[in-house]
C-alpha cells in the first residue's frame, strides 16, 4: 500500500464503510478502520436498561476501556480499585458468560476518573493483547493462554503523567505501536517521551523513538493513541502531544514531519487527549481545553507551517473525544460544551451543528454504524443521532452511570455499552 496515493487509500476506506457487508468485528479502540466507524448494520436505534438488552454483566470494577469484539468473543479490561487489581476478561458474545479472566496488573484512581483500565484491548482474531495503565502488557491466545508478558515501565522507566497513563496501543500490519508522552510537571526528571514499535508475537521492541518536545510541565503529557496513516510517502504513525502533531516512519520510527504548535502561548498545563484521525488525505488535530483544531495536508515533510494546513477552526474543538469519520466528513464532539459538529474534511466547513442536551459532559468518543451516531455522557446518558445532512436526535436513554468514559462499540449485529462497572449487549431479539 506504500505506493498508493492518499486519495486512493481514502477511496478504498470510504468504499469499505459505505458498502453493505457481513457482520463486522470491532478489534481495537476506534474500530476496524481506526476512525470510529464500521460497516455494521441492522442495529437497534432505541434501547434502555431493559428494552433490546440481550444480556448484561457486572464487571469486577471500573474502566474507560471500550469493549473489543471478535466474532463470538468480547474482550474487556476492568479495575477492582478496592483489591488494587486490574483484570483482563473474555466474555461470550452470545450470553455474556465469563470465558476466562486473568489478573494482569495493579490499580490507581484519581479525581479525573482515570484508572489502570483505561486502555482498550486489541485483537487480530488469533491473539488478544491487554495493556494496564500500570505498565503491564500481556498477550493471550483466544482461549486465554498467556503467550508473553512484559512491564513497559520496568523496561523504559516510570510513567511521569499527572493523571496516570490513559491511552491504548494500536495494532497495524503485524506491528504494535505505543506512545508514552510524559515528563516533569512538579519536579525535575529525565523522563523523555517516546514511541515504541513492538513485535506482537514476542513482545520485544522493534524500535524506540525518543520524541523531542518543546512543551513545558503538563503540556508535555498526552493521553493519545497512535494513528496509522497511509499516504503518498508510505505508512506514517501519527502522534498528538507535547504541543505538536508528528508523523513517524512506520519502519524506523524516524520523525518525518512536525506540525505547527497548537499551544502558541506556550501554556504549561495543556495536556492533550483527542487522538489523530484522517479523512480525504488530511489529518485532524485538536488543541486541548477548547483551543483551535486544524487539518494537516498529507505528503508533507519537515517542520510544517500554517500553509500546510487544509483549514483551522477556533470553535467546537474537542477536549477529550476523538472525532469519527464517515463519507468525507469529520464528526466532532465537543464534550465539555456538549456540542456536536459535522465538518467537511477538506474545507472545514460546517455541515451541521447541534446541542447534545445531556446533564453531564461527554468524554466517550462517538461511534458511527448503521446510519447512526452513538454517544454517551459520563452520567450514562446515551444520545443516538441520525447520520445525515442535519443534526437530528432519534433516541435518548439514561443507562444510569456516574463516570462512563467507554466508547460504544458495534459488532456482529450488536452494540456493546459499558456503563461504569456494567457491560450491556444491545441488539434486536434473535440477532
Amino acid at each position: 500500500m506504500k505506493n498508493f496515493t492518499a486519495a486512493y487509500v481514502v477511496s478504498i476506506c470510504l468504499a469499505l464503510i459505505e458498502t453493505p457487508a457481513a457482520a463486522e468485528n470491532w478489534p481495537q479502540w476506534r474500530g476496524p478502520f481506526f476512525n470510529g466507524a464500521t460497516t455494521e448494520t441492522n442495529l437497534p436505534a432505541k434501547w434502555s436498561t431493559t428494552e433490546n438488552v440481550l444480556w448484561k454483566v457486572d464487571l469486577p470494577g471500573i474502566g474507560g476501556a471500550t469493549p473489543i469484539v471478535w466474532e463470538d468473543r468480547v474482550f474487556i479490561i476492568a479495575q477492582d480499585t478496592k483489591a488494587a487489581k486490574t483484570w483482563a476478561m473474555c466474555l461470550s458474545r452470545k450470553d455474556g458468560r465469563v470465558l476466562w479472566k486473568h489478573h494482569i496488573g495493579g490499580a490507581y484512581s484519581n479525581k479525573q476518573g482515570n484508572s489502570a483500565a483505561s486502555g482498550s484491548p486489541i485483537t487480530d482474531g488469533k491473539n488478544v493483547w491487554f495493556f494496564a495503565g500500570t505498565g503491564e502488557l500481556v498477550a493471550y491466545d483466544m482461549d486465554g493462554k498467556q503467550i508473553w508478558k512484559r512491564d513497559i515501565t520496568a523496561d523504559h522507566g516510570k510513567f511521569e503523567i499527572m493523571w496516570k497513563y490513559g491511552a491504548s496501543p494500536m495494532l497495524y500490519k503485524g506491528r504494535m505501536y505505543l506512545a508514552v508522552l510524559h515528563g516533569e510537571f512538579k519536579k525535575k526528571t529525565d523522563a523523555k517521551s517516546y514511541v515504541l514499535c513492538i513485535d506482537p508475537k514476542t513482545g520485544k521492541d522493534i524500535w524506540k523513538h525518543i520524541r523531542y518536545t518543546e512543551a513545558k510541565a503538563e503540556s508535555k503529557q498526552a493521553y493519545t493513541t497512535p494513528y496509522p496513516f497511509e499516504g503518498p510517502n508510505g505508512l506514517r504513525i501519527v502522534i498528538v502531544g507535547g504541543d505538536r502533531t508528528t508523523a513517524h516512519d512506520g519502519e524506523t520510527g524516524k520523525e518525518t514531519w512536525r506540525s505547527i504548535s497548537y499551544n502558541p502561548q506556550a501554556g504549561r498545563w495543556l495536556r492533550v487527549v483527542p487522538s489523530a484521525v484522517a479523512c480525504k488525505g488530511v489529518i485532524f488535530t485538536a488543541a486541548p481545553k477548547g483551543g483551535f483544531m486544524f487539518a494537516i495536508k498529507s505528503g508533507k515533510s519537515g517542520r510544517l507551517t500554517s500553509s500546510d494546513n487544509a483549514w483551522l477552526d477556533k470553535k467546537d474543538s474537542p477536549d477529550v473525544c476523538t472525532p469519527a469519520v464517515h463519507n468525507g466528513r469529520f464528526y466532532i464532539l465537543d464534550g465539555r460544551r456538549k456540542k456536536f459538529v459535522c465538518k467537511d474534511a477538506l474545507t472545514g466547513k460546517n455541515i451541521w451543528r447541534g446541542s447534545m442536551g445531556t446533564k453531564k459532559v461527554l468524554q466517550a468518543s462517538p461511534s458511527i454504524a448503521d446510519g447512526k451516531i452513538y454517544c454517551m455522557s459520563l452520567g450514562g446518558e446515551v444520545v443516538v443521532l441520525e447520520l445525515g445532512d442535519e443534526f437530528k436526535v432519534i433516541h435518548r436513554t439514561n443507562m444510569g452511570g456516574k463516570d462512563s468514559k467507554s466508547t460504544i462499540s458495534a459488532a456482529q449485529g450488536n452494540l456493546f455499552v459499558r456503563v461504569d462497572a456494567t457491560i450491556y449487549c444491545i441488539g434486536k431479539k434473535g440477532s
